[in-house]
């Protein structure tokens, strides 16, 4: 019979609080949400019986099917340019000696001040009279403001700023990491520095890349902060979409479902792509 050792009840009895912790903030408000979404919408609202499966199968319909791919594709997009702008960036404060405290302090600056108020900034630079139409008027390269906000490249561009350092510092701590002596062998064999990067840097800073990539993927997926300011409304992913059925529409038990048929597949996602670098494919 396989005893319990010292050390392991010692182990058991430190993770204890964070066990309790999960529990508490996010076992039991998932089994809340999860109850919601079998429950049935009152008539003036709230919650009801009978218990019913409805409100997951209307997630099947067309208008709630392009919201979700939107919000993928929003989320794609995104850490597809927050990994092409962060990479390099990464790359250069790896590199950059007794200077990257100084540039690592630069990137998390914006953290000092609440994202709320930074999205406004960017609703002042953005907006007919804000200072980018302002300024290119004043130059002589446009006579009429261009529409830089209320549409799809300002929820990007939004998204982007917000994210890009949560791709950066993973990817920044693989590539302090990596060994130099590897890149001075490959140029030692005649290696040039794009095959070297290809070649060399890419796959070593794999798991800083995905890292960044879930942290970037999956909250960019369900913002609704973002949407709904530089959007003004016109772009609606499914953060928007949950948001609206919990306040405007009071459909609580929808509004359930949508969030546990949303969280099933990012963790789908998620599982997936962890067994897949556990068993060496990625």
């Amino acid at each position: 019979m396989k005893t319990v050792s010292g050390w392991e009840r010692l182990r058991a009895w430190f993770l204890l609080p964070a066990w309790i912790w999960m529990a508490v903030l996010f076992a039991a408000p998932f089994a809340i949400v999860v109850v919601y979404s079998l429950l049935t919408r009152g008539a003036y609202g709230g919650l009801g019986l009978p218990w019913t499966l409805e409100n997951f199968e209307r997630l099947a319909d067309p208008l709630y099917l392009g919201i979700v791919l939107r919000s993928f594709a929003m989320a794609a997009a995104t850490t597809a340019i927050c990994l092409l702008l962060g990479f390099p960036l990464a790359l250069f404060i790896s590199r950059a000696g007794s200077r990257k405290n100084i540039y690592l302090q630069l990137v998390i600056l914006p953290f000092w001040t609440s994202f709320l108020v930074r999205l406004y900034a960017w609703l002042f630079l953005l907006r007919d009279s804000g200072l980018i139409n302002t300024a290119l008027q004043h130059l002589g390269l446009i006579h009429d403001p261009l529409p830089l906000l209320y549409n799809n490249g300002a929820v990007l561009l939004g998204l982007v700023y917000g994210y890009l350092p949560f791709m950066v510092l993973p990817v920044y701590a693989t590539l302090e990491r990596l060994d130099p002596a590897l890149v001075e062998a490959a140029a030692d064999l005649g290696a040039k520095p794009w095959p070297t990067l290809l070649h060399v840097v890419l796959p070593l800073s794999a798991p800083g890349i995905r890292a960044g990539s879930i942290l970037v993927f999956i909250p960019a997926l369900g913002a609704y902060l973002t949407p709904d300011l530089l959007g003004g409304g016109r772009t609606v992913l499914i953060g928007n979409l949950v948001q609206n059925q919990f306040t405007n529409a009071r459909d609580w038990p929808f509004g359930a479902a949508i969030s546990v048929g949303l969280m099933a597949l990012v963790g789908a996602l998620v599982l997936l792509m962890l067994r897949r670098e556990r068993e060496g494919l990625v």
